[in-house]
């Protein structure tokens, strides 16, 4: 029998500072309403200066090992597209940091879709006898990128930071916890619409930064993000994602326990559920109290979900997620038994 991926931990990490619209508004020239009306979010996390991708990984891979009751994997995982730094990877010092060193480490970068494909990465591990269990990590210091100007006011209202991560071992296809078939695309003559334009070989980073706030602030070293295009196309790949991994799987969206998709905008989360079918009181989200949190945001929703109450085990779950790239992606999952969702808030 092949060998396939089985969640048996879940953890999260989120910063205890909350920043709502109102602290954000004056200085954006929008209201309070005028974000939740567009967005659906009443307020963020955000880090206090000097907390880094990893700090947060670190604690909700902790948290994560601490739920699945297990104190060594064989390799870590770390989707981010905010990195301590350019080089090395942010994986190994997390690895080193919640000890499980030597375990083999890297990050990953698919933006806002990097945890689903970070499953998929993991499952390929475990389903190739590289690895008996993984540790992936969803992480994210998006405020240290935001510009808090009208101009930039769009990334400002939707980015918060914080960390998701889940524990996974080998395993079978008919045992609860188990992932997949998954569904991953991209497409690169889209990238400029989600971008940090400097730090790479392309565009080397100035420097010196100015501060976010400041009205000559250098436009390259921030989020930009192509707000309507986005909006498209997140809800086209999303939903045809969404359809495409049921087909996979032999299954319909009557199958369908639980859904949930990358916490990116709520009208964006709405609109994707009802084209692929899935009434209100299956889908799970916590877009309002987090904000974007890029590749964490579906392991956040999990945890909060899980917390809720509102996953049992046995129930057939939907992911899907867009990011930067442009890249999408989507699994199935069928919950495990979990005997605690370890967080840190």
């Amino acid at each position: 029998m092949s060998r396939v991926a089985v969640l048996e931990g879940l953890g999260t990490a989120v910063p205890s500072r909350r920043v709502p619209n109102t602290e954000l508004a004056p200085a954006l020239e929008v209201t309070d309403d005028w974000i939740r009306r567009r967005t659906g979010i009443a307020e963020r996390r955000v880090v206090e200066p000097g907390t880094t991708t990893a700090d947060l990984a670190s604690t909700a891979g902790r948290n994560a090992l601490k739920s699945a009751q297990v104190d060594n994997v064989d390799a870590v995982v770390v989707a981010t597209t905010t990195p301590d730094r350019m080089s090395p990877a942010t994986a190994p010092e997390v690895a080193w940091r919640v000890g499980v060193a030597p375990a083999a480490a890297f990050d990953l970068a698919a933006v806002c879709s990097g945890f689903v494909y970070g499953l998929a990465a993991c499952a390929g591990l475990i389903a190739a006898g590289i690895a008996e269990r993984v540790l992936l990590i969803g992480a994210e210091t998006n405020s240290y990128f935001l510009q808090h100007v009208p101009q930039a006011r769009g990334p400002a209202i939707l980015f918060g930071d914080g960390a998701g991560a889940v524990v996974l071992r080998a395993g079978t296809a008919d045992e609860p916890g188990a992932i997949g078939p998954f569904d991953l695309g991209s497409d690169g003559g889209a990238a400029d619409l989600i971008r940090i334009e400097s730090g790479g070989s392309r565009q080397r980073a100035r420097a010196a930064a100015a501060e976010p706030s400041a009205k000559e602030a250098p436009e390259d070293l921030y989020w930009s993000v192509s707000g309507q295009e986005v909006y498209r196309r997140a809800i086209e790949h999303m939903t045809q994602s969404s359809l495409r991994v049921l087909r996979a799987a032999g299954r319909t969206v009557a199958d369908l326990d639980r859904f949930v998709a990358h916490q990116a905008n709520q009208r964006i989360l709405d609109r994707v559920a009802e084209l692929v079918g899935v009434d209100v009181d299956r889908r799970i989200g916590n877009v309002a109290t987090v904000g974007n949190t890029g590749a964490a945001s579906i392991p956040l929703a999990l945890g909060d979900a899980c917390r809720a109450g509102l996953l049992r085990a046995g129930h057939r779950l939907l992911a899907t997620s867009f990011g930067g790239g442009l890249t999408w992606g989507s699994a199935l999952l069928t919950w495990p038994a979990l005997d605690a969702v370890a967080t840190e808030q």
